[in-house]
């Protein structure tokens, strides 16, 4: 799916005399990881496992800690939320061999990510961009704008449907390449059992490149798919 680009050969880099280099590494984008709303980069845990099996070194996994904890009504994708992001994808791409990264959102995070990239242009240097059980086109819990519940979390930085916010980022690509994995059984995207608004799944990005369907619950979506995680970022 994704070039397998060479660094750090031996030597010069260079066939001589028909001797091969001593050795070759292979050059992966590095990845950066975006829990959902009062999580923490533990949530990842089971994804960031799997890629250090993978052969990812340490320094090539970010994993930011953004929002408050103790409330989930009080965090939206504006201000202090944006800081240990935009933070992680500035370090990442500093450190990536391959000068580009991959991002992978969970929940809030993929819709926090996705605003990160937009608001600073980050497009062209994201490959592969994973949105895990996300909220791309709104919560019904939320309500809808302006009629939304009264919290930072569904206001207008926030994910009502049609906030001001989800229209900013709707359309938009935050990589070269973009895929979400949801679930018709997600207990915080289906609100009430109803998955979709406008007839779409809402954990689907516009423009994106595939949809992948698992019969998990919002959290398991995220620790139970890390392989699948892993092959799409490959």
């Amino acid at each position: 799916m994704r070039k397998t680009i060479l660094c750090g050969l031996a030597g010069a880099g260079l066939l001589v005399a028909g001797v091969a280099p001593v050795a070759a590494q292979a050059c992966r984008d590095s990845v950066v990881m975006v829990h959902g709303n009062t999580g923490r980069p533990s949530d990842f845990d089971n994804t960031y496992n799997e890629l250090r099996a993978r052969g990812y070194t340490v320094a090539q996994l970010y994993r930011p800690d953004w929002g408050s904890k103790l409330c989930a009504a009080c965090n939206d994708h504006s201000g202090s939320e944006e800081t240990p992001v935009i933070n992680a994808m500035i370090d990442a791409l500093a450190s990536s061999c391959s000068g580009r990264i991959d991002v992978l959102g969970h929940s809030m995070g993929a819709t926090l990510a996705a605003r990160v990239i937009d608001r600073y242009a980050l497009s062209a240097d994201v490959d592969a961009f994973v949105g895990i059980a996300g909220a791309f086109r709104g919560l019904r819990s939320c309500g809808t704008w302006p009629f939304a519940v009264a919290t930072s979390t569904c206001g207008y930085w926030g994910l009502s449907i049609g906030s001001p916010f989800l229209g900013s980022i709707a359309g938009d690509r935050f990589g070269t390449r973009m895929y979400s994995i949801k679930s018709w059984s997600d207990q915080i995207v289906c609100f009430g059992g109803i998955c979709t608004v406008g007839g779409v799944h809402s954990s689907q990005i516009a423009g994106e490149n595939a949809s992948y369907t698992y019969a998990l619950g919002h959290f398991g979506l995220l620790t139970a798919t890390a392989g699948a995680q892993a092959d799409l970022i490959r």
